[in-house]
Parts: structure tokens; C-alpha cells; sequence
């Protein structure tokens, strides 16, 4: 055997690895139904906590916020204590909180266990990317165990609606939340049998003051928009907004300044990971804020259980597998670019569907678009993912994974709150000319909140009022999915133009920075 011929096989993982890798899915497939469970479960909370409108948005992305803030902190912190350890401490956290979420009496009470799944996930989430980097060196051997991550996602996204919608047919709403313990009791016992240690460790400390300047730059730019959504742009949106920019712009001063940065902006120069972030930003955030209220739909103006809603939604999740798992083949054979903003022009031609859609009779348009926009999006996850990660270099693998993470779930949180703002706009300002004069002002402020609030006092308002709250909610859906679209489109232009530079089968080396020294692993035994 050559030298050449036995480095190669040293790079090959055996089968502790390929084990190794069915728990690293578990996070991945539990992040994923806990998405789609949550916004079956939507109008059984509204019906059960009574929550405003605010309320009810805070409830649905305060989870991916919390999520991106603290993903670069949480893929630091796993550098610098060890990411198998930092897994294991999320996966206890996230159970605790689970627990908490399905206890809630409040809907202050559920979004302060929200928030506190959104911090522990955050603990999981770089974990895996980066665990799967280390764990397989060979790159062939890593573009198919990416090609597995990414469709286990796909996975828990097909089974979430149906398992909700069981759950919430046979249970009350927060038996959802409490899908996450098994999986984590069994991530607990599995991963130190399994998965090997790494840490840097010739890691610096974590820098406290870019961790504090990462939240208030994202929080305030949140509350800012939600502010906005809800009371109109008034001195205090602009004012949080603002601020949210003014401390991004410090944190953004202090990552250049520092020798080991809380985030390494180095990356940014490489093209395909800056183009690869954004595509996943606003193409997973235009999708998941239209999930939301496709799920609204399907039980509020086509008043399907959640059972059968959730098998309504199964074709797309089927057809998000099926393109998954294809793309890495295509891959081989069609340039990155060209395959990406391709495949969006399928998801534009979804969005178009929707947005035709009526309060009548508009269910089979309604799950054709979703398909398309499913298929559409499913080579952006797989090679925008592994565009990211392999376009830094192995040493950054982490860093990258984080930041990649961290664009995913604050895109589809800024979405719910975008696309959000647009159906109730919508909403409200149809329902305000439909109320009768005599409806009393209580009920009236009730039906004016959500399309919710409204069918829970559907034998107060009448058949015709809720007929009519019916069509204005479907008007802002059309509307909110013919602006995704519009969008997309030009997505897809800017994916083909600015990514057609890389070749078929391999994303180019840009050169994205000047090499840091490689993390050595730490053994399972070592105590490190």
C-alpha cells in the first residue's frame, strides 16, 4: 500500500462514526418537528392561553431569535470547553425547558420557555456541523454525512405535522412540547458512547463584551421590527432599530480588533460562503414565515383537524426529502449556482400558486405551491450548507457552521415577523369594514386581533363575519406569498450570477484566510 493510498484511508471513518452520526441527526430531526408541531399547535394556544397578537408572534419566534444570538457564542463556548460536553449539557437544558413550555399557564409563562429552548438549542445546533466535520475528514465521505444532516431535517419536517396533529388530536397542546424528552434522554446516553470529544486547546477566553454586544445588536433590531409590525413605525421602533444597528456596527469594530474574535469575519471574504449565508437567510426565512400561516389555513379557514391538516402537508415534506437527497448526484453533474437559483424558480413558481389562492375552495392549489416551493428550496439547504462549511477552511469548520446556523434561524424568524406583519395588516384593515355596529367593543377588539380570536367567537359574530375574517386572512396570505416570490426570483438571479464561478462536483477555494492552528481532538477518556 503507497503512502498516499494508506493517508487516504486514515481519513475514513469506520463505523463508530456512521453510528455516531444517527445521534447527531436526533437534534436535527427534534429542532425540526419542534418548528412544525409548534404552528399546528397555534390556535389550540390562542384558544387556551387567550394571548394578543403580540403575544402570539413572540410565542412563535422568540424560539429562532434567542436561537440566533447565541449560536456564534454557543459554537465558541463548545471550542473552548468541548463540543461533545457542550452537547450534552443543551441536551439536558432543552429537555428542562420542554417540560416547562408544555406546563405553561400564561402566554408570558410559554414565551420565557420559549426563549429558554431557543438558548439550549442554541447549544445543540453548532455542535453537530461541527462534530460531523471533525468526524469525517475524507470529503466525499463528509458530503454525504451533510447530505444525511440535511435530510434528516427534511425528516423531521414530513413526521412534525403528522405527529402533531395526532398529538393534538388525542392530547392538549403542550403533549407537543413534550416530544423532546425521550430524544434527549436518549442523546444523553448515546453521545459519550459514541461520539469522541474536540476542543481547541489553545483557544483564548471568550470575549464577554462581543457576547453582550451580539445580544443587544439582535434584540432590540427584533423588538424594533416586531414594534413596527404591531403599532406602526413610531419613535420607539426606529429608536430600537437604530440601536440594534449602532451596537452591530460596534461588534462588527471589536471582531476586527481582536486576535481570537468572538465571530471571524475573515470568512465573509470568501464569496460562495457570503453569497451561500445569504441565500439561506432569506430563502429558509421567506419560507418558514409562510409555513406559519399556511398552517393557519388549513385549520382556521379550511377547519381541518390538525391531524388532517398535518397530512395535508405531508407532500411537500415528501418532496423535500426526495429533492435532499437527490441534489448531491445533481451536484456532480450541474454548476452550484445554476442548480440553486434553478431550483428557486420551481419555489417562485409555488409562492405564484398561493398567492391565487381563495377562502373557498383553494386547498389543491394551496398544497401543489407548497410542493413546488418545498422542491425549490431543498438544493439551497444541501449545497448552501455545504458550500458554507467547505468554502472555510477545516480549522473554521466551526465558526462556519455557527454562522451558517445563525442564518437560518434568524432568516426564518425575521420572515414570520416580515411576512407576519403583512397578513395581519391585511387582516385587520379588511375586518375593521366587515364588524357590525352593534358588535360590543370587547368582541369587536377580540375578532380584530387574529383570524383565531375571531372562529373562537364564531357563535357570537355570526357565520358572515367569520366568513369575511376568513377571506381577509386569506388576502394577506396571497399577498405576503406574491412578495416572497417576488423575492425568490430575485434570489435565484443573483444565486446564478454570482455563484455560476464554481465549478460542478466541488465548491472553489477562494482562499477565505490565513489558516488558524487546527483544534486537536480530545479522547473520549482523556477528561478534556
Amino acid at each position: 500500500m503507497t503512502t498516499e493510498t494508506q493517508a487516504s484511508a486514515d481519513l475514513r471513518a469506520g463505523p463508530r462514526e456512521w453510528l455516531g452520526l444517527f445521534v447527531l441527526t436526533l437534534p436535527t430531526i427534534l429542532l425540526a418537528l419542534d418548528a412544525t408541531v409548534l404552528n399546528l399547535a397555534v390556535p389550540h394556544i390562542s384558544a387556551d392561553l387567550e394571548p394578543s397578537s403580540t403575544e402570539l408572534l413572540w410565542t412563535v419566534d422568540i424560539y429562532g431569535f434567542m436561537i440566533a444570538g447565541f449560536l456564534v457564542t454557543m459554537g465558541t463556548l463548545g471550542d473552548r470547553i468541548g463540543r461533545r460536553r457542550l452537547l450534552m449539557i443543551g441536551a439536558l437544558g432543552f429537555g428542562l425547558a420542554s417540560i416547562l413550555a408544555a406546563k405553561s399557564t400564561s402566554p408570558e409563562m410559554l414565551i420565557i420557555a420559549r426563549a429558554l429552548l431557543g438558548i439550549t438549542g442554541a447549544t445543540l445546533m453548532p455542535s453537530t456541523l461541527a462534530l460531523i466535520s471533525n468526524m469525517f475528514k475524507d470529503p466525499l465521505q463528509r458530503g454525504v454525512a451533510i447530505s444525511v444532516w440535511v435530510t434528516c431535517f427534511s425528516v423531521g419536517i414530513a413526521v412534525g405535522p403528522v405527529l402533531g396533529g395526532a398529538l393534538l388530536e388525542w392530547f392538549w397542546w403542550g403533549s407537543v412540547f413534550l416530544l423532546a424528552v425521550p430524544v434527549m434522554v436518549v442523546l444523553l446516553v448515546a453521545t459519550p458512547l459514541l461520539l469522541p470529544e474536540y476542543k481547541d486547546t489553545e483557544a483564548g477566553r471568550i470575549d464577554l463584551a462581543s457576547v453582550g454586544l451580539s445580544l443587544v445588536a439582535v434584540l432590540p433590531t427584533i423588538y424594533g421590527i416586531k414594534r413596527a409590525a404591531e403599532h406602526g413605525a413610531d419613535v420607539l421602533a426606529v429608536g430600537t432599530i437604530l440601536a440594534g444597528v449602532v451596537f452591530g456596527v460596534v461588534f462588527v469594530l471589536r471582531q476586527r480588533k481582536l486576535a481570537d474574535p468572538l465571530m471571524d469575519l475573515r470568512l465573509f471574504a470568501n464569496r460562495a460562503f457570503t453569497v451561500a449565508l445569504l441565500v439561506l437567510l432569506l430563502g429558509l426565512g421567506l419560507m418558514g414565515g409562510l409555513y406559519l400561516f399556511i398552517t393557519q389555513y388549513l385549520q382556521l379557514v379550511e377547519g381541518l383537524t390538525p391531524i388532517k391538516a398535518g397530512l395535508w402537508l405531508l407532500p411537500a415534506a415528501v418532496a423535500l426529502i426526495v429533492a435532499s437527497s437527490l441534489t448531491p448526484a445533481l451536484a456532480r453533474r450541474v454548476r452550484p449556482g445554476y442548480l440553486v437559483g434553478g431550483a428557486l424558480f420551481i419555489s417562485v413558481l409555488g409562492y405564484a400558486l398561493i398567492s391565487q389562492v381563495d377562502s373557498t375552495d383553494g386547498l389543491p392549489l394551496l398544497v401543489t405551491g407548497f410542493v413546488l416551493i418545498y422542491t425549490g428550496i431543498s438544493p439551497m439547504m444541501v449545497l448552501g450548507t455545504d458550500l458554507v462549511v467547505g468554502s472555510a477552511p477545516p480549522e473554521k469548520a466551526g465558526s462556519a457552521a455557527a454562522m451558517s446556523e445563525t442564518a437560518m434561524e434568524f432568516g426564518i424568524a425575521l420572515g414570520i415577523a416580515g411576512l407576519g406583519s403583512v397578513v395581519t395588516a391585511v387582516y385587520r384593515d379588511e375586518i375593521n369594514g366587515a364588524l357590525p355596529q352593534d358588535v360590543p367593543e370587547s368582541v369587536a377588539s377580540t375578532v380584530r386581533e387574529t383570524l383565531a380570536g375571531a372562529d373562537s367567537l364564531s357563535d357570537t359574530v355570526g357565520t358572515e363575519v367569520i366568513e369575511q375574517a376568513r377571506e381577509a386572512f386569506t388576502n394577506g396570505l396571497n399577498l405576503a406569498s406574491g412578495i416572497a416570490g417576488a423575492i425568490v426570483a430575485a434570489l435565484a438571479v443573483g444565486a446564478i450570477v454570482l455563484l455560476r464561478h464554481l465549478p460542478a462536483g466541488g465548491a472553489e477555494d477562494e482562499g477565505a484566510g490565513e489558516a488558524a492552528p487546527v483544534a486537536e481532538p480530545a479522547t473520549a477518556g482523556d477528561g478534556r
